[in-house]
């Protein structure tokens, strides 16, 4: 049977996701998810449940940092950025994905 509508990220791929958005650039939580929705054409969702609890995780680890600044609303919101073992972490994130994705490869083959 064919599974539709959007998913949940796969498991131990979220930090490599979010690593990657906020490498772009300063963005909120909330930006975080609906970015990584539009890039991969709506078909992965990320919930809150899971999106807030990996950046205080990402935060601890000294690979974002977040600062509080006033929204357009006039509101604060807390923005992201990625540091630099941020960065370091991003390319061994993408090696490590680019592993696993070539061994799922070769099972399916």
């Amino acid at each position: 049977m064919p599974r539709e509508g959007k998913k949940d990220v796969l498991l131990g791929t979220l930090d490599l996701l979010i690593l990657r958005v906020v490498s772009v650039g300063p963005i909120h939580g909330y930006g975080i998810a609906r970015r990584i929705e539009q890039i991969s054409n709506d078909v992965l969702s990320v919930q809150q449940g899971s999106l807030y609890p990996a950046l205080h995780r990402l935060e601890k680890k000294s690979f974002v940092q977040s600062d509080w600044q006033t929204g357009e609303t006039k509101k604060p919101i807390k923005m992201y950025e990625l540091t630099k073992d941020g960065v370091k972490q991003l390319e061994e994130e993408k090696k490590h994905w680019e592993n696993v994705s070539n061994a799922v490869n070769l099972v399916l083959e």
